[in-house]
């Protein structure tokens, strides 16, 4: 079966794609990607949705490594706001 792998920083990804036996977990195939020592991974997704990485993939899953957070984005949005409140106006 193909699965696609992802892993992102904040101006470049990374993506590969995998042909792995039925049954593969998404450890296995962070394993097959040598990516399963990645220490800055938090936790997996497949197609956005949180799991495990004992998870069974299935075929055409894209699995996507998850960092944390650099910001609150509610606290980001707010920082914007209040700095296009403060710009003069046209």
């Amino acid at each position: 079966m193909k699965v696609e792998l992802v892993r992102a920083w904040p101006r470049r990804y990374e993506r590969v794609e995998l042909e792995l036996p039925e049954g593969t977990t998404v450890r296995e195939a962070l394993d097959a990607a040598a990516w399963g020592d990645d220490p800055q991974a938090v936790a997996y997704a497949v197609f956005g949705q949180r799991t495990e990485g004992s998870a069974i993939l299935r075929e055409g899953d894209r699995v996507e490594l998850l960092r944390p957070l650099l910001a609150d984005p509610k606290d980001a949005r707010r920082q914007r706001v209040e700095e296009r409140r403060r710009l003069p106006k046209k």
